[in-house]
């Protein structure tokens, strides 16, 4: 298994995509602290997970609000007092926020949507990255999506965060890469969970064109949870050392591939954000040199 004898902490894992994550990484042989803002929602999730797992491994849950540096601090000792060989990492929760047109929005609730979707992230590395860096290895996965890389017009504030995401994920990469810890970023895809219940809910007069899509997916069933949930099992695991600094696409990029592939991608700029200049759309409008 992928993931024996790793522990893992996975935020958001009481629901949709982070309990598929849960789910996926107890079937690959780790031990998982399960966090989320209402621990009794984890209850369904432990017991499921226990089916799956028997007893001798550890599934252990905690009341997260990735808001609260302090608490997710205390939450992250926890995990590398409690989980044998802590060293994974998976910030899941995340909210879609203020929607509707920017002159309209409720801007605490635009700003609450950075601190849930940014901020969380930031503060479980900043307390994470110390304990990997000390143990010289470590594995964190950032949830981004497609507000990474397409502007989503009346959902201004889960574009602009999840943007930052990766950057930040870039960044931290660079910051931790010699010392054993690889920081990656994953596109799930447009997966049917409740955060498209949401933007249904809404309605287009606040959401625009994103109500119609969300109306099309729901159809048509969405991307696999399960297959975003094997990406980020692979980013956690050895297959992918050495892999960092990237924002990976479950639905679209052939990421079991990538250990092949180490050498020309970590060469190259592939899977980041980049400018795109006039030349590299075969445009000749008189750069400078």
């Amino acid at each position: 298994m992928k993931l024996i004898h790793r522990g893992v902490l996975i935020t958001g894992s009481n629901r949709g995509l982070g309990k598929a994550i849960a789910r996926a990484c107890v079937a690959e042989g780790a031990d998982v602290l399960l966090g989320a803002r209402n621990i009794d929602s984890l209850e369904p999730v432990v017991a499921e997970l226990r089916e799956l797992a028997g007893a001798s491994r550890r599934i252990l849950t905690a009341a997260l609000d990735t808001c609260n540096a302090g608490a997710v601090e205390e939450v992250v000792k926890r995990a590398a007092a409690e989980l044998p060989n802590f060293n994974g990492l998976v910030n899941n929760a995340g909210i879609w926020g203020a929607k509707g047109a920017i002159e309209e929005v409720d801007l605490q609730t635009w700003r609450q949507t950075i601190e849930v979707n940014l901020f969380g992230p930031l503060y479980t590395c900043h307390s994470a990255v110390p304990l990997f860096r000390k143990q010289g290895y470590g594995k964190i996965v950032n949830l981004s999506g497609g507000g990474a890389t397409s502007p989503m017009p009346r959902l201004s504030a889960y574009a602009a965060s999840k943007a930052a995401v990766v950057r930040f994920t870039e960044t931290l990469a660079g910051e931790v890469r010699d010392a054993g810890i690889d920081v990656n970023a994953v596109a799930p895809g447009a997966l049917n969970t409740a955060m498209l219940d949401e933007i249904l809910a809404a309605g287009p007069q606040v959401v625009g064109e994103y109500y119609e899509r969300a109306l099309k997916q729901k159809e048509s069933g969405g991307a696999s949870l399960e297959r975003a949930a094997a990406l980020c099992v692979h980013l956690l695991s050895a297959e992918s050392d050495g892999i960092t600094g990237r924002l990976i696409s479950a639905v679209w990029d052939p990421w079991e591939r990538l250990g092949e592939l180490r050498q020309p991608l970590e060469a190259s700029d592939v899977y980041t954000l980049r400018r795109i200049t006039p030349e590299d759309r075969g445009f000749d409008w008189g750069q400078k040199a």
